[in-house]
């Protein structure tokens, strides 16, 4: 059984997650409307990353006997001054995101919950994922500069990323 701290922790986490898809929608519809429809497939496949996330948690909630409630999700910014900017912005959400996990990871260990620190392990393994997989795009962004050849050439890269859920396990 889920222990109502843990869970009102983990349904707040439910929420972020949310926010994220979110806040990667609008990145997407940004870059669709300058004309980086690459840009806008990665911040889309990454949308549905973090929707996986939120449901992972939500499920996780429930099997323990808990109860996964839905709160507002605030408007996430729709403009930003450059690519360069957006990505930037990501590393630091993405940053963000990881101290949220952290912070639930300790509380597990704090409360001694076992399922939970196990359940969470593979978030903490999933942020270092992240940040890893942002932060170079952050810094190739960096070394192509205001070059739109460069910009051109990252676009279509960026438009490879597929989002698969892992496998069951």
């Amino acid at each position: 059984m889920l222990n109502p701290k843990m869970e009102e922790a983990l349904n707040n986490q439910v929420t972020a997650e949310l926010y994220s898809a979110y806040f990667y929608l609008a990145m997407s519809s940004y870059c669709e409307s300058i004309s980086l429809s690459g840009c806008a497939k990665w911040m889309r496949a990454q949308a549905q990353e973090e929707l996986y996330h939120g449901i992972k948690i939500y499920d996780y909630i429930n099997e323990r006997g808990g109860r996964a409630v839905m709160a507002a999700i605030d408007k996430p910014p729709a403009e930003w001054e450059s690519i360069q900017d957006m990505f930037a912005a990501v590393l630091a959400h993405e940053q963000k995101v990881t101290g949220l996990i952290n912070d639930l990871m300790n509380m597990a260990q704090d409360e001694r919950d076992h399922a939970s620190t196990s359940f969470l392990q593979w978030f903490i393994d999933e942020q270092v994922e992240e940040e890893a997989s942002v932060g170079e795009v952050v810094d190739k962004l960096k070394l192509i500069g205001k070059d739109g050849n460069g910009l051109f050439v990252m676009d279509r890269e960026l438009g490879r990323r597929i989002f698969t859920p892992p496998a069951a396990g």
